[in-house]
């Protein structure tokens, strides 16, 4: 990759000169312009995107990249970090990495090169050089929902550890004893996390997890429904699947029905991250449900608190557990011919 040295030599200027060219500085003579912008042709050169994020005038715009805008999770989450940030003043540019690490850092080092006051990320692995350069040279960041352990930014996500062991606790209530996870990737903070939530509750219950009873997703649904069908040819397969996003569980789901079996009657499933679409499958979904609007608005005052001037803080919210009729619940009462005429029944539709 070209450097500006690179540019200079071609173009046959000193660096400080082709970094005018860059920044449009008018001292800047005509020929030498012309020969500037040659040589950066010439040699595709792309001006380093954290160094150019370094400056002191304000465009008023913040760039959010999410992990997945097919996850119906992140999709709501951007569009709270857009009201917000409309809301305080800024405009927001979205870049979707699509679970892909090089998929992000494109969207990143894009972002940087057009000048936004600060930068939102939910992070698809920890690993990323251009996010430690950014973070290291003052680029104002926030993590939302995963975060780079050992980054210095502010992080703001959801804590889901209590809700998982309410979770569990229901679980073994119904009689559940076989449970297993279809686990997030482990480059993933909330793919770690969520495992070990789910191990330590069933620790307190007495219950183990052995390997095989742990299915290695990526938080998309195709995993899901493949890491299922393994656990239907088990020996003995787990009663009760615990998927650790959405559309792993929506996976699991079509896994289930392909085998000519019934949710909850042959295997219990619940996930981790509600959405509105759980409520209209057969059965109704229990899930985990995290306070998606109020992180992404919390994300937004705390990276604009970050570009004023301010001291932004981390902000951890907590995630609870959402019953309905997925894992073998019984409504309190027979339903009657009109739901809305028998409260106990649509209190366990919600």
């Amino acid at each position: 990759m070209a450097s500006i040295k690179d540019v200079a030599a071609e173009a046959g200027v000193s660096v400080a000169t082709v970094s005018r060219v860059l920044n449009g500085h008018p001292s800047v003579s005509a020929t030498a312009r012309t020969r500037v912008l040659a040589a950066v042709e010439a040699l595709d050169y792309r001006p380093n995107a954290v160094a150019r994020s370094l400056r002191t005038d304000q465009t008023h715009t913040l760039g959010l990249v999410i992990s997945d805008v097919m996850n119906p999770y992140f999709t709501e989450l951007a569009r709270s970090v857009e009201e917000e940030a409309r809301a305080l003043g800024y405009s927001v540019i979205i870049g979707n990495a699509d679970e892909r690490p090089e998929l992000q850092d494109h969207h990143v080092r894009t972002l940087l090169d057009r000048r936004i006051d600060g930068l939102l990320v939910s992070p698809t692995d920890g690993g990323s050089p251009l996010m430690l350069d950014a973070a290291r040279a003052g680029t104002p960041m926030v993590f939302v929902d995963r975060w780079i352990p050992g980054v210095d930014v502010p992080v703001v996500r959801s804590d889901g550890r209590a809700a998982v062991r309410d979770l569990v606790a229901h679980l073994h209530r119904l009689g559940h004893r076989r449970l297993a996870i279809i686990a997030g990737p482990a480059a993933t903070t909330t793919g770690r996390e969520r495992v070990d939530a789910f191990r330590e509750a069933l620790g307190a219950h007495g219950l183990a997890l052995p390997d095989a009873y742990i299915g290695q997703g990526d938080f998309q649904a195709e995993s899901g429904r493949r890491v299922t069908e393994g656990f239907l040819d088990l020996p003995q397969p787990p009663e009760a699947v615990f998927a650790a996003d959405n559309l792993m569980a929506l996976g699991a789901l079509d896994a289930i029905r392909a085998r000519g079996l019934r949710v909850p009657h042959d295997m219990a499933l619940a996930a981790f991250d509600d959405i509105p679409w759980f409520v209209h499958t057969d059965p109704p979904i229990t899930a985990v449900a995290q306070p998606t609007g109020e992180l992404g608005r919390a994300a937004v005052r705390a990276l604009v608190d970050r570009i004023e001037g301010r001291t932004p803080r981390s902000v951890t919210l907590p995630a609870r557990l959402v019953v309905r009729r997925s894992c073998g619940e019984v409504p309190a009462e027979k339903p009657a011919d009109d739901p809305a005429e028998n409260p106990a029944w649509n209190r366990s539709q919600s």
